[in-house]
This record gives structure tokens, sequence and C-alpha cells, in this order.
């Protein structure tokens, strides 16, 4: 899953969500450098990574891109994912998309001295562009993925996927939802066990 989701899945835990948020950005144990709430966070997100790749419905919708985007499949499915959650936030969430994305920014600026250098340099971008709430539409999700595959040299063809999104946005959408349910179910579980 993509930052969207990561912060949902938090379920409004402050450390929690720092810890959730940062987690790709923290190697093997530097975790341990954090206090438990975020080292908490940060187990939470990689075992919301490990059950993602190996969920037979994500794993579906990515053998559909596989065949034009190769091991960038799953990445892209990540983004696809956030995208239909913020365009369906109303039906997970009972605070607005808006209102969520602004009291995250918030936390973060409060927690940034803590955060690590790489999401310190993406971070004001992230704000300013309000890449959150951008995710609700077409064009946010061709935006994100176009910077994707520049950072990945452009190599990736992930700036073509917007395309591939248009052409089964309804089989997606539909994955995500079945898919969703049962991550959101995960978690909850997985967070009572860290």
């Amino acid at each position: 899953m993509n930052f969207l989701a990561h912060i949902y899945l938090s379920f409004g835990d402050p450390d929690l969500t720092i810890g959730n948020f940062i987690g790709d950005h923290i190697r093997a144990k530097d975790y341990l450098d954090y206090e438990e709430g975020i080292q908490k966070g940060v187990l939470l997100h990689r075992a919301i990574d490990t059950y993602t790749d190996t969920h037979p419905i994500a794993r579906s919708s990515s053998k559909r891109l596989h065949k034009r985007h190769s091991h960038y499949s799953r990445v892209i499915v990540d983004i696809y994912y956030d995208h239909f959650l913020a365009r369906n936030w109303s039906r997970y969430h009972d605070t607005d998309l808006e209102t969520f994305t602004l009291d995250f920014y918030r936390l973060c600026r409060e927690n940034f001295k803590g955060l690590p250098k790489g999401v310190q340099r993406f971070l004001p971008y992230m704000i300013s562009s309000n890449w959150l709430l951008s995710y609700a539409s077409l064009e946010g999700i061709a935006q994100v993925l176009r910077g994707m595959d520049r950072r990945a040299g452009d190599r990736s063809r992930m700036d073509e996927a917007i395309s591939d999104l248009q052409w089964h946005y309804e089989e997606f959408e539909t994955e995500f939802h079945e898919f969703f349910v049962e991550l959101v179910t995960f978690s909850k579980l997985k967070i009572q066990q860290l």
C-alpha cells in the first residue's frame, strides 16, 4: 500500500501513524532507535507490505500489469489502491479526506525533527502539493506515476500506467474494495499483537 493507506491503517494513533508513514525509510533494525510507539508503526508498515505483496487479490491486480510494467507492477498497484481509498474515502472514514490530510500534515510538522532525512526532504513538497488529497483524482495519480517514473530513471514506464488504470478501472476498484476490507481486519489484529 502507499502513503494514504498506511496512514489510515494506523487508526488515529499518532506514534503508530508516524512509524507507519516512515516505514520505507527505516532500514533493518534502525527502527529500534525510535520510541516504542513509532517502532510499532514501522513493524506494522512492514507487516502491511508483506500481507499486501502476498495476498491473492493484490497479486491478481499486479498480474494484470506485469506484462507492461514487470517488477514495478506491485508499486503501481499500491498507488492505484491509494486512489481508490481516496476516491471512496467516506466509505471508510467519518472525517472528510481534506481534514484528515491536514491533521496528518500537522502531525508531521510537529514531529519533523525526528523524521528520517529522506522524509524531511520530500515532506514539504508532499504538503505543498497535497499529495494525499490529490490521490482522489486521475490527474493526481498520473502526476504521482510520472514522478515515480522519473525517479526510476524513466525505465519503469510507470508514467504510462494511468492508461492501464483507465482501461481496467472497474476491475481494479472491485479488487481494491475486496482486499481492503481484509487488510483492515489484518491491520487491527496486527496492532494488538505488537
